[in-house]
């Protein structure tokens, strides 16, 4: 039967309208959500076109075949096991070929995205996750391989170049120290000991840990990795190289990798330069390193902040860890005066990057260990210094200094002291918090006006002069018992003076000690010269006058006084007052003492003697012989005053 012209018509209408939705539908290049929410409008208007469903999806899963064939071909065009030949892709010279690579990854992700929604055969399935895997796969590999070859050469002077260092140095001569004091002073003899603090972080601190360039492609491969549901892969391998990088970084700065019985079976020497790279490797560590890891992690994981807080969080563990360990193996090592400075540094280097470290790192155990740690370094710092006091209360050596000088003992205290100084806020808080667990109930520590660390010292010095005045007792000579307290107290004040310490001791301390050094003046003259002094007064002599004394007495006295004069001086001349205005002042007290006297003596009773026989035998000097004598006293040389002479030769 022919066709009728409504039949023809409406073939016609039916053609025009599928071909029009099939261009409507191709036209779009939407996503298939949308193709298919189009498809259910446009069939809604006539059940005629209930069929173009069926057709448009008969013909989007050829495209989407199509779609997988070529993006496979890509890929494994990349696949070791395909061509052996291509090992990596070249993102530095051939970005296009990255690019393309990188595309046709998108490309299967958003096909792979679709399959939630269509009803593709298995066969599709098992091809596009194939497919997922092994761009996976390489992509992982060319992670890794960009971040070792992209990783910046660093060395110890571009990490350091990070820093400006500030050096406050401090220098103790400890080349007189006796060998009963090798205790309190190993390794700082000869030409005395340099401590150096550490140093300030400049403005500018980070720097670049891989090339720039790099961080981009990184970026790119680790947004796929993580899309494509691999995000532990990226990490892990993102973690695990970093990890080494940092530990090479602190390699390069002189840390080790030292067990606690290797630290504290290790010798001052080797472990005071461990303890000072330490130091200055805990700033460059926190400040300068993981401040560029933490920018490093923002670029490349950026957006995906859960796995951005895992990758820093693994990468800085390693190094921080290895730090840690240090500081602990010194913290619980034995506890010695020579490290408390080092102890101390490291104290506050610690103390100053924790707050930057807890900053960046979100991992409460690692946070947790550094706390511990800086707490077991506080500990070791205050118990260091309770064994140097413990040290100096016990010390009792018995060797006499030659010449009445300064003990090794008070300059090794004295300038370790003065050192303690530059610590004052970091030990007032370490002392503060051990007072107050310890002694909350003890009135004797609560003194007015004073610092945790005020008091400490005060009881140091008052336990090292006891000690003082115990060495003394081991000189016969009552008078250099005088000349050696006068000798080291001074000292002492002087060092107070010429630092901190005198605001810290105060200013009564030191009118106290002062004026102490003029008693023992007093007693000095009063031990040495009042022997001789009697010798130039007119008891004994016999008679109310001067023309009724007795010859024969005034002999003697004149014979006496010279003998005591000339013993005096020979014996004092060896004597040893360093500091000259204190020896200045000695000799001119002696002078006040003697010569006015003499003059005075010699005044009354010369011309009794002088009219007999030999009266140059007893009237040996003129006031000025003994007091050009008396200015030889104190100058530390064993020989007889060469001013020492006889009147009239």
């Amino acid at each position: 039967m022919a066709a009728t012209k409504t039949d023809v018509a409406a073939s016609a209408v039916d053609d025009r309208v599928l071909s029009t939705a099939q261009q409507i539908v191709k036209s779009l290049n939407t996503p298939k959500e949308v193709r298919e929410d189009m498809l259910l409008i446009l069939s809604s208007f006539d059940n005629r076109l209930s069929s173009i469903s069926s057709l448009i999806n008969s013909d989007d899963s050829k495209t989407k075949n199509h779609r997988l064939d070529a993006a496979e071909k890509v890929l494994l065009r990349w696949d070791p096991n395909f061509d052996v030949s291509r090992r990596s892709l070249n993102w530095e010279d051939s970005p296009d070929e990255a690019a393309e690579y990188l595309s046709a990854v998108d490309d299967i992700l958003r096909l792979v995205e679709d399959l939630s929604i269509g009803s593709e055969s298995t066969e599709f399935v098992d091809r596009a996750e194939n497919a997922i895997q092994m761009a996976m796969c390489r992509l992982e590999s060319e992670f890794r391989h960009i971040l070792i070859q992209s990783t910046v050469p660093l060395d110890a002077e571009r990490l350091y170049g990070s820093i400006r260092r500030v050096h406050l140095s401090f220098a103790s001569n400890y080349s007189e120290i006796d060998d009963e004091f090798e205790n309190f002073s190993e390794d700082s003899r000869s030409s005395g000991r340099f401590h150096e603090r550490g140093g300030t972080i400049g403005e500018d601190s980070w720097v670049d840990l891989i090339h720039p360039d790099a961080a981009v492609d990184l970026s790119e491969i680790a947004d796929r990795m993580i899309r494509s549901g691999y995000e532990k892969e990226c990490v892990q391998v993102y973690s695990t190289v970093r990890r080494d990088a940092l530990d090479e970084c602190l390699a390069i700065l002189g840390v080790e990798r030292l067990s606690i019985e290797e630290v504290q079976k290790s010798d001052w020497k080797f472990l005071d330069d461990k303890m000072k790279k330490w130091i200055q490797a805990v700033k460059v560590t926190v400040r300068v390193i993981l401040v560029g890891e933490k920018r490093l992690c923002d670029q490349i994981f950026n957006g995906a902040n859960e796995s951005k807080e895992i990758c820093f969080n693994e990468t800085a563990k390693g190094c921080v860890m290895q730090l840690l360990n240090f500081g602990e193996a010194v913290a619980i090592g034995k506890r010695s005066p020579e490290k408390l400075f080092r102890i101390l540094d490291m104290y506050d280097a610690l103390a100053g990057v924790l707050p930057d470290l807890e900053a960046m790192v979100s991992d409460e155990f690692l946070i947790s260990e550094a706390h511990e740690v800086l707490s077991g370094l506080g500990e070791a710092a205050t118990g260091t210094f309770a064994e140097f006091e413990k040290a100096i209360e016990s010390e009792n050596s018995k060797k006499a200094m030659q010449n009445a000088e300064i003990h090794p003992l008070i300059r090794y205290v004295m300038n370790y002291v003065r050192l303690l100084v530059d610590y004052s806020k970091t030990m007032n808080s370490l002392l503060e918090d051990e007072e107050r667990s310890v002694n909350d109930n003890d009135d004797d520590l609560q003194l007015e006006s004073t610092s945790p660390l005020a008091r400490r010292l005060l009881m140091l010095l008052s336990s090292l002069e006891s000690n003082l005045v115990d060495k003394s007792k081991l000189y016969e000579d009552v008078g250099m018992q005088f000349i050696f307290l006068m000798n080291n107290i001074l000292y002492i004040v002087k060092k107070v003076k010429d630092c901190e310490l005198a605001q810290l001791l105060g200013s009564n301390w030191l009118r106290r000690h002062s004026g102490q050094i003029r008693q023992y003046e007093t007693s000095y003259l009063r031990a040495s010269w009042s022997k001789v002094l009697c010798c130039l007064k007119d008891e004994g002599i016999g008679g109310s006058t001067s023309n009724a004394a007795s010859k024969t007495a005034l002999k003697e006295k004149f014979k006496n006084f010279n003998a005591g004069f000339e013993e005096i001086c020979r014996v004092q001349t060896s004597w040893k007052v360093s500091d000259a205005q204190l020896r200045d002042e000695l000799i001119i007290s002696v002078s006040e003492k003697v010569i006015p006297a003499y003059r005075s003596f010699l005044g009354r009773f010369r011309n009794q003697l002088e009219s007999g026989r030999h009266s140059g035998k007893y009237i040996k000097y003129t006031p000025d012989d003994l007091e050009n004598s008396l200015s030889d006293l104190f100058e530390g040389s064993p020989a007889v005053s060469h001013h020492l002479r006889r009147k009239g030769t």
